[in-house]
């Protein structure tokens, strides 16, 4: 069974919803949505099969497709998981999307971001490191740093997650996607695609975020050392590609 943490020290379940739905209200005013209900469902239907294979948890999970080109996911408190349209479009295939939002799942289900704002509630930018936190998956918070404090800005996305928080949600999604009939080898692939697209900049010994390579690298060991049954997917019959050419047509993307 994959571990929960109900308490060492974070954010009480109860104000974790409070903070949760507090967030997401001022996310609205911030960020443009996708509405369609045939991409937020796609989005959707894949989270909540991850759910599903967790242990019960006591969130209510939401999924939100932004409307943004950067390749980014996240996740505040209590279940609120974001995809931008840019990761969407840049997944090769089920399984990478699938390991991102299995990844900001994990983030939810171990508590690391109640965990986090917990430890900095009480610094003055608490507040400001949850705006950050739309650059999260990818290691850039340039988008949400514009309106800070340069300072501010490096000290909120320093402590936002650490080492062993990334490591871990990547080892949560590793764990669940065999639960849902979906190779992990996605989740591998895409920091492949971060590298690529330059989503990981920083030398990892200047962040507590490891680079996409070294988490890459780490997440192959993993999946190397797992049995794992046989018949796993990582394509769904073409509704990805469907859902990519949605998404165009809805922004008005004309790259193919």
């Amino acid at each position: 069974m994959l571990p929960t943490l109900w308490s060492c020290g974070t954010l009480s379940v109860p104000e974790e919803r409070r903070l949760g739905r507090k967030t997401e209200r001022e996310l609205r005013k911030e960020f443009d949505f996708i509405r369609d209900p045939i991409v937020v469902g796609y989005v959707e239907q894949i989270g909540r099969r991850v759910v599903e294979q967790t242990e019960p948890q006591p969130y209510d999970y939401r999924f939100f497709v932004v409307e943004n080109e950067e390749i980014n996911a996240f996740a505040l408190p209590a279940g609120y998981v974001y995809v931008h349209t840019g990761t969407i479009l840049k997944a090769r295939n089920a399984s990478e999307l699938a390991g991102v939002i299995a990844h900001e799942i994990g983030h939810v289900a171990l508590r690391h971001t109640a965990e986090s704002y917990n430890r900095e509630r009480n610094t003055g930018i608490a507040h400001q490191m949850l705006i950050l936190l739309a650059g999260v998956f990818g290691g850039s918070y340039a988008a949400g740093a514009a309106n800070l404090g340069g300072a501010v800005a490096g000290r909120a996305y320093l402590t936002i997650y650490t080492r062993e928080h990334e490591e871990a949600a990547d080892a949560f999604a590793i764990e669940i996607l065999p639960k849902v009939g979906i190779h992990p080898e996605g989740l591998v692939t895409f920091f492949e695609t971060l590298s690529e697209e330059g989503g990981s900049k920083a030398p990892v010994f200047l962040s507590t975020h490891p680079a996409s390579e070294t988490r890459r690298d780490a997440a192959r060991k993993l999946i190397d050392g797992k049995p794992l049954p046989e018949g796993l997917r990582d394509e769904d019959g073409g509704r990805l590609e469907i859902i990519q050419r949605r998404i165009r047509l809805l922004t008005g993307d004309t790259e193919k």
